[in-house]
């Protein structure tokens, strides 16, 4: 079944001078009225107690614009200075709901620069996008279509640490789900092998970092030895922003196509739900793990799943998935990193640590998902030394594609009774 999504498509474009110097005062006005405003709720608060909303914040503006101090935000459009306080508005309503920290002030040299152009604050015509107080339109490079019909109703012009300009456009699309495959696959990420199927196939990481890392070590010593302020330190800046960007936007692409490969090969993918923030606090590994990317990896996969019809499951990150042999269903006590292959004490099976961990979060999603279970557990039920998919003894068949008989997939013994759960 179709279904109809928002989706953004962004392009590179090229602006002229005149384009250049609006935008940049744009993206300066947007940046002040968001602090702007922030410094206000934050003082309201402090000083008495008192939240400031949306409306009140946009009254605040008109008065702003009104005094001669203030008089330049006149100048640009209103429409992005009244963005930047919805933007502002979801911040805080994320803070309170405790999904997000405190909203940080933006920073000239480190924030994002950007713009968030409204229905009424461009022209689309003929395929041509001209943003309110231009008079010409955007020189884009089509690098792909839009779908057929769709107009945008949102423009986000931003600019990059490397001096690219790209607008991306929302607009309404149609998705149709892949056709069904009674496919289904584990994951088990690494650095060595960016992932590992539990087919046994190993898809290598490429290492954009490292491959650059010549090139960037060089540009940031040139950047190093310019005076701090100089036309040629900003020179030497914004090479060391290509060098990160040509691996950003490799490694990008790279997650890109083999998501894609692996939402329309299978019905249903299994992942772990690693803790990324904690991982990283390995001063050794911190570096590999961030080059991995295993966070937009996962992004990706979600709503690609949720685009295709596919079935995405999330297994608890304290199921033992490496120390856990996939013939026997004995569990290791320990399994230090550098061991990569391993034999079992019980029953004398060799395994490769990645491929056996990768069978295992396979035959542990499939469980998890037949039974009904949550994907995440709660952390209380994996201290008790039981974690979710290790509860159900039934049968695991709804959802999940048939298997001969007698072909059965391993999944966690119970700890307490040593018995595994099969399922089929």
């Amino acid at each position: 079944m179709t279904q109809q999504v928002k989706r953004a498509f962004r392009y590179r474009f090229y602006p002229t001078a005149e384009q250049a110097a609006e935008l940049s005062r744009t993206f300066g006005c947007v940046r002040f009225v968001y602090n702007r405003a922030l410094e206000e709720r934050t003082r309201a608060w402090y000083s008495e107690q008192r939240r400031i909303s949306y409306v009140e914040s946009s009254a605040a503006l008109t008065e702003w614009k009104r005094t001669e101090e203030l008089a330049f935000l006149t100048e640009v459009s209103s429409v992005p200075l009244q963005q930047a306080l919805r933007h502002l508005q979801t911040a805080f309503g994320s803070f309170f709901a405790r999904r997000a920290k405190y909203p940080r002030f933006k920073s000239r040299k480190k924030s994002r620069a950007s713009a968030e152009y409204t229905r009424s604050a461009f022209k689309w015509r003929d395929g041509k996008l001209t943003l309110a107080k231009m008079a010409e339109a955007l020189d884009i490079r089509w690098s792909r279509p839009l779908p057929e019909g769709a107009e945008p109703s949102t423009v986000t012009v931003s600019r990059d640490s490397a001096g690219r300009w790209f607008a991306s456009l929302l607009v309404e699309d149609v998705i149709a789900p892949a056709p069904a495959t009674n496919a289904v696959v584990g994951l088990d990420a690494g650095i060595t092998s960016l992932v590992t199927l539990s087919t046994g196939e190993k898809i290598a990481n490429p290492k954009h970092e490292r491959q650059d890392r010549t090139r960037l070590a060089r540009a940031q010593r040139e950047l190093s030895r310019k005076v701090k302020g100089s036309k040629n330190r900003e020179k030497a800046r914004q090479k060391v922003a290509r060098v990160h960007a040509r691996i950003t936007d490799r490694r990008r692409d790279f997650l890109h196509k083999l998501t894609t490969r692996l939402v329309r090969e299978n019905q249903t993918v299994v992942i772990e739900d690693l803790t990324v923030r904690n991982l990283l606090k390995n001063g050794r590994l911190a570096r590999a793990i961030s080059e991995a990317s295993w966070t937009e990896l996962r992004t990706m996969l979600e709503y690609k799943c949720a685009w295709y019809g596919r079935e995405l499951v999330v297994i608890d990150r304290f199921f033992p998935s490496s120390k856990l042999c996939g013939n026997c269903g004995t569990v290791r006590e320990k399994l230090p990193l550098s061991v990569r292959e391993w034999t079992c004490d019980n029953c004398g099976v060799v395994h490769d640590r990645d491929a056996n961990a990768a069978r295992n979060i396979l035959a542990a999603g499939l469980a998890t998902s037949a039974c009904g279970d949550g994907v995440r557990p709660q952390r209380e039920s994996s201290r008790t030394g039981r974690s979710s998919v290790k509860q159900e003894t039934q049968r695991a068949t709804a959802g999940i594609p048939r298997r001969q008989a007698g072909e059965e997939a391993n999944a966690a013994p119970d700890r307490r009774t040593g018995e595994g759960v099969r399922a089929v």
